[in-house]
């Protein structure tokens, strides 16, 4: 199978990120296959018994076993990497499967982390109580209160986590800033960049560490994997980060990174056009409703942020009814055209009601900490005629009274 040489890799650095995702990381067989190969394989066979114990040993390259490394998983992990401007990346059996990941492989018993409250549901299930069961200490803050970063610090923490924009809320944090502050102490910068993805935002530009991706969401952008990634510098994705996943087993299939593949051919093309239509949306919802959380309006608290971070404010935002949990569930069921579903970065728009979803796993005391209410609702939009989802939404919420 042909690869890029060190020479080829020089050259396909410098493209830009468009370009990045229909070409980089990009094998081929003697065959010239255009589209990227599948190897449905587990295993690899050998010309001689020397050269496993060579690869096994790291004295030469080569596969052996694909929980290690597959060739179809190696180009998502390539590609993904020259799209984030990142030394490395290890892919992920889910987004989950990264996040928690990206914790386990670096914390230990007596090590503290810190993470922005606002945050998907799971995400703090592992850190509420996952990660206390083995002896690691969690301290959560307002994301957006630069201080109360700084002030969580204690002489053990090792790890900042944050989602930037967050699950369900919107809250944005300054990645910049709260780099800078982990950075002074020595304190490594973990970003889920899953819900504007790297067409949309570049943790590692503005200082973060480290990015984790759900790439289930945009990165397919059709519903139809389960996938994560970590991108990074190479001495933590190949020496801290590979080594908890090679023998923990939570590595993506090859067909599923080859789905992936596919999908971030069309990702800079689908993430801007869904952020439009998500913008145009939510300013329609606004005149409609009493709140609105879109930071790509200026009525959101953070919209100067997003000019500072993001090219654009993504495809996803929340919004409220007064009416609480039976009235998000009416208008839910009263939608034609919108599907009720939890997932997002979808080509279809999708809708659902964090409270009884996504962030179901986590206690109602926590859920108002976040600022997560019964009557929110959170909108993914996709690639349909937006006037189509207008007319949906307000059949919808003149039938709930709205």
């Amino acid at each position: 199978m042909k690869r890029s040489t060190g020479q080829d890799r020089k050259i396909t650095s410098n493209w830009r990120s468009a370009t990045q995702a229909v070409r980089g990381g990009t094998w081929r067989s003697e065959m010239g296959e255009t589209s990227e190969a599948i190897f449905m394989t587990s295993g690899y066979s050998y010309d001689d018994a020397e050269t496993p114990a060579d690869r096994f040993a790291g004295k030469i390259p080569g596969m052996t076993y694909s929980r290690t490394a597959n060739p179809s998983v190696q180009m998502l992990e390539e590609r993904i990497a020259l799209m984030e401007g990142a030394e490395a990346c290890r892919c992920q059996a889910s987004g989950m499967g990264a996040m928690s990941s990206v914790m386990l492989c670096q914390l230990s018993a007596g090590d503290h982390m810190v993470i922005a409250k606002a945050a998907f549901g799971p995400t703090r299930w592992v850190t509420d109580n996952l990660l206390p069961r083995f002896g690691i200490e969690v301290t959560a803050v307002d994301g957006r209160d630069l201080n109360q970063w700084q002030d969580a610090i204690k002489d053990n923490t090792k790890l900042f986590f944050f989602e930037t924009p967050a699950n369900p809320t919107m809250d944005l944090v300054d990645i910049a800033e709260v780099s800078k502050i982990a950075h002074a102490r020595g304190i490594r910068v973990v970003v889920d960049n899953a819900f504007a993805s790297v067409a949309l935002q570049r943790p590692l530009d503005h200082g973060a560490d480290v990015v984790a991706y759900a790439a289930t969401k945009l990165m397919d952008g059709s519903g139809r994997t389960l996938a994560g990634a970590i991108a990074g510098d190479a001495q933590f994705i190949n020496t801290i980060l590979h080594p908890y996943t090679r023998n923990t087993g939570n590595v993506l299939s090859p067909f599923n990174a080859w789905v992936v593949l596919k999908g971030l051919e069309t990702l800079e093309l689908r993430a801007k056009a869904q952020a439009a239509a998500a913008l145009d949306l939510g300013a329609w919802l606004e005149t409609r409703l009493p709140r609105v959380l879109h930071p790509g309006l200026a009525s959101h608290p953070q919209h100067d942020l997003v000019k500072k971070q993001m090219y654009a404010a993504g495809s996803i935002f929340s919004f409220e009814v007064d009416g609480g949990r039976e009235q998000a569930m009416k208008l839910l069921n009263a939608l034609q055209l919108i599907d009720i579903s939890n997932n997002i970065g979808d080509t279809k728009t999708l809708m659902t009601h964090p409270a009884s979803t996504t962030h179901s796993s986590i206690s109602p005391a926590t859920r108002a900490e976040m600022g997560v209410s019964e009557g929110m609702l959170r909108i993914s939009v996709g690639l349909e005629d937006v006037q189509d989802l207008k007319d949906d939404l307000d059949a919808a919420m003149k039938s709930v009274g709205l």
